[in-house]
């Protein structure tokens, strides 16, 4: 393509913008270039396209609907290439209210962006895990009637656990197709139509009869030796029924070994792989396919992506699902059924189904019925110690975890804390303002990896507030590896006393939702909360920092 003629039309554009024939000599440009630079083509259709979109919002006049016609005729222009492009006119004749992909938009971007680079095979394979009913299987629907439409030649293989998933995804995929209403399919791919289609095979040829269809949907427990020799994608989808299944090792394992040795050896060697669903264990088979090509070297050519989005943003603690027209699910919504979770002692379960992170039940040290909760108020008086301890972090996923100690005789509360996953710049601030607000007299900062100059800074901030405290950092031990050191200040732990449901800030729930997601096994992502507060347990243990006690002199 002649970019240098593509920006002087553009010049034209900007220059005079109610001149609707340099936006249709661009567009020109780019349906003549789509054979010769495809990448450009479309590059420069979007661009078109979104000043377009500019220019409707900014501009009134007789220029409107000839803008708004070429916005519609750039992504029927992209659809067969694009995949966002595709889901945006698949559904351009329904009302914004019923459309699947536009109120969902926002947050599916960027899945919709990996399954592009998957099928522009910059991507062997890729993982996609969100919450149950967030869209992902009808996101799914659709990318297969994309992909069938864009290439009937390919076989295509559609797994899940049951009969009756696969069989919606083929009566979904047919819908599709051919409801010429609802949906504009044949717009999109005019030289393609269904030549074939078995509904007790759940396979659909599209523009020829073939040995191996274009499409076949068929369950990890039904027949797929023989069903499907799938060059093109083979998609997983929710390979685990549920929580019962979760449960059993012995059906674990078995979906692994159906996995292993009737579903992938479907897959020629150049097939994609996609894998979606709700996470249940480390050990479904999504997460056995992922450590294979984390920690084994015969797969380091492949190329991956894991994405996994949670139903509550860790940092914010908000939802990532509330979508517009009230098709998703709201902060509220969310943090009541973490709450349902974590009353139930099933905290493992909210960690896998919503937050995508799955742990091992067995591994659980800390679980809600085990631990002791108050209503915020504390007991009358003065306490004898307020003390806080503070396992420092520097961004990149990890939490600032401080909590605040209150120590009335034995009993210890922790009303307040700060955790949080932002870098210095915003924790430091943080845990002072937390110190100033509790009165903190005595606070204790983990020295390891960067963790004195952290304590510095907050020292030197304090002293400029005029406010004074036993301040010191101290190294952990080497010696011990830091499971060791919680699991054997587990106990004390469980004998403070928490703030109870309903009282607790977003990063106090935060911090709760770590610890109970803390196990005693295996990797561990989930170990800043008890961390700190196996540091509060030596602070107690501790005889410095003790407030002074005033008595009757004796002589």
């Amino acid at each position: 393509m002649d970019e240098i003629l593509i920006k002087v039309v553009l010049s034209r554009i900007e220059s005079a913008p109610a001149n609707f024939q340099a936006y249709e000599d661009l567009f020109s440009l780019c349906r003549a270039g789509l054979a010769d630079d495809k990448k450009t083509a479309l590059k420069y259709s979007a661009e078109l396209r979104s000043i377009c979109e500019q220019n409707i919002r900014r501009l009134d006049g007789a220029i409107i609907p000839p803008l708004i016609n070429l916005v519609r005729r750039t992504l029927l222009f992209e659809a067969p290439y694009v995949f966002d492009s595709y889901m945006r006119y698949l559904e351009i004749n329904r009302k914004p209210s019923e459309r699947f992909y536009m109120p969902r938009r926002k947050r599916l971007k960027v899945v919709v962006d990996a399954i592009q680079a998957l099928v522009d095979d910059e991507l062997d394979e890729l993982f996609i895990s969100m919450p149950p009913r967030v869209g992902k299987t009808t996101l799914i629907l659709f990318a297969l009637t994309w992909m069938i439409g864009r290439n009937s030649e390919l076989s295509n293989l559609y797994s899940a656990y049951s009969d009756i998933i696969t069989a919606a995804m083929y009566s979904g995929v047919l819908e599709i197709i051919n409801d010429s209403v609802t949906y504009t399919w044949h717009e999109i791919f005019p030289d393609s139509k269904i030549v074939a289609t078995n509904a007790k095979d759940e396979i659909i040829n599209i523009d020829r009869k073939k040995r191996y269809p274009s499409l076949t949907c068929r369950s990890l427990y039904g027949t797929l030796n023989g069903a499907c020799d799938c060059n093109g994608f083979l998609i997983s989808d929710d390979l685990i029924g549920g929580i019962e299944e979760a449960l059993n090792k012995d059906r674990l394992a078995s979906a692994w070994f159906k996995v292993d040795n009737n579903l992938i050896p479907r897959a020629k060697e150049k097939a994609k792989l996609l894998w979606v669903g709700t996470r249940w264990s480390m050990v479904d088979p999504a997460g056995i396919r992922m450590d294979l090509l984390q920690n084994d070297s015969e797969y380091t050519s492949r190329r991956y992506l894991i994405i996994n989005i949670p139903a509550l943003d860790p940092q914010t603690d908000e939802s990532n699902f509330n979508y517009a027209y009230g098709v998703g699910f709201s902060t509220e919504y969310y943090r009541q059924r973490r709450a349902s979770f974590e009353r139930n002692n099933d905290m493992a379960s909210w960690t896998a189904q919503y937050m995508g992170e799955p742990i091992e039940r067995d591994g659980a040290l800390f679980t809600p019925e085990d631990m002791r909760y108050y209503n915020g108020i504390l007991p009358d008086g003065e306490p004898d110690r307020v003390f806080m301890a503070c396992d420092p972090a520097f961004g990149g996923g990890d939490f600032v975890s401080a909590p605040v100690a209150v120590q009335y005789g034995n009993d210890i509360f922790i009303p307040d804390l700060v955790f949080n996953p932002g870098d210095k710049k915003v924790t430091r601030p943080m845990v002072v303002e937390t110190i100033l607000r509790n009165k903190v007299k005595t606070a204790r900062f983990e020295a390891n990896n960067g963790g004195e100059e952290y304590q510095e800074w907050v020292e030197e901030e304090l002293k400029r507030r005029k406010y004074r405290l036993n301040i010191t950092s101290k190294r952990a031990k080497t010696t011990k590896r830091k499971e060791e050191r919680i699991f054997e200040k587990a106990p004390e732990i469980r004998e403070f006393y928490f703030l109870e449901q309903g009282k607790r800030s977003k990063e106090y729930n935060q911090f709760m939702v770590n610890l109970f997601s803390f196990k005693i096994t295996g990797k561990n992502k989930n170990d800043d909360a008890p961390d700190s507060l196996a540091m509060l347990v030596e602070m107690k243990e501790d005889s410095y920092g003790a407030a002074p006690e005033i008595f009757r002199r004796l002589f």
